[in-house]
Formats: C-alpha cells, structure tokens, sequence
C-alpha cells in the first residue's frame, strides 16, 4: 500500500519574490518566513554582506519589518551555511550574489527544501537585474510586488537611482536617499536626457 504522506523531496520549490525598490518583497518575505516558523519548519534566513543599511545581522524591510538572518558573501558560502535538517531558507537581496545562486537554488530545492527569494528584477536603467531574471525562470512561484510611483501615484516598476557616487555602476546599495520608485511613463532612463521627448521624436 503507498503511503499518502509527503516525502521531503515533494517539498522541495522555489518561489522568487520580485519588483522595484519600495514595493514590499522584503516584507513579502519575512512573512512567508515568520509563516513557516509559525509551522514550526526548520528555517534560516540569509542576506548578503554588502547590504548593511538597516542592520548588520537582520533581514530589515523599508516598513522596519525585521527577521534575524546569518550573513554570508557570496552564494557559495550560503550553500555550506545550509544544515542537514534546514527546510525552508529565505534569501534577501538575491541581486547581489550573482548567477552561481541559480544553481544553489536549484540544488536546494532538489534536496527537499523550499527556497524563497527576494530581489530586484529590473537595475536602475530599467534592465534585467540578474540573477533574479533566470530564478524566475526557474521557480516554481513567481510574485512580483509593485510599489507607488513617486511622479504620479500609480503603480511603480522600476527603481529610478536619483544620485550617481559610483560612476553609472549596476550595484549601488541604497534607499530612499538614492532611488524612487517610478512607473514605466514616468522612469527617466539615465542615458537620455528627456526620455519623453525622445519617445515622441521616435
């Protein structure tokens, strides 16, 4: 007779959790975290040396949401970091670990656990922000948050960097003092001048 409970591996997934700056993922995720501990799952939380802005050991939204996490430098060292019997990891920032946490993720979720991912998706050009691109493509579950533009209140996809310290490079950590949120109309693409008349001279 075949039993009808559900092994580990049944378990294993991966959910990305995904938008612009100020649109709630981080907050998405340490509610499906604070959940699973509630389910009294094993969990860790990891987040990335380099984001340090609210806290140097917490996972810590925009809204001051906090989950405590263990820090780790690259995507490599998450993947020794994760014990035996961890169930569910929720990784913050996954923007900033590169393309070897595809396989990391791919590698724990067929080990039996559940993955759950936060990040950026697009860069402050308006870009595809790897590696969360081709988690997406990946996942099991994909959610993408939006936030509220800040030009006309509607609904924000992109991240709009609003000063420039580190000569145009992709991965500048920062918030409200450096990016707003923007919808596609009012994004200002930081290679032209005066995005709206270049659309309407096209």
């Amino acid at each position: 007779m075949l039993s009808m409970a559900l092994s580990r591996e049944d378990d294993g997934r991966v959910e990305v959790v995904c938008g612009s700056m100020f649109s709630g993922k981080t907050e998405e995720l340490i509610r499906r975290l604070r959940r699973a501990l509630l389910g009294r799952l094993r969990v860790q939380a990891f987040k990335p040396a380099l984001d340090d802005r609210y806290h140097e050991t917490k996972i810590v939204s925009h809204g001051a949401l906090s989950l405590d996490a263990e820090v780790v430098h690259d995507a490599r060292s998450l993947l020794e970091s994760v014990r035996p019997d961890t169930e569910v990891v929720g990784i913050d920032e996954a923007q900033f670990f590169g393309m070897e946490l595809v396989e990391v993720a791919q590698t724990l979720a067929d080990r039996g656990v559940r993955v759950i991912l936060a990040g950026l998706d697009q860069d402050y050009r308006g870009r595809p922000f790897e590696p969360v691109p081709s988690l997406m493509a990946i996942a099991e579950d994909v959610t993408k948050c939006h936030a509220v533009c800040t030009s006309c209140g509607g609904s924000a996809s992109r991240s709009q960097r609003v000063i420039d310290t580190q000569g145009g490079a992709q991965v500048q950590v920062g918030a409200a003092d450096s990016y707003e949120a923007r919808c596609r109309h009012c994004f200002e693409h930081p290679e032209l001048a005066h995005p709206r008349l270049a659309r309407a001279a096209g």
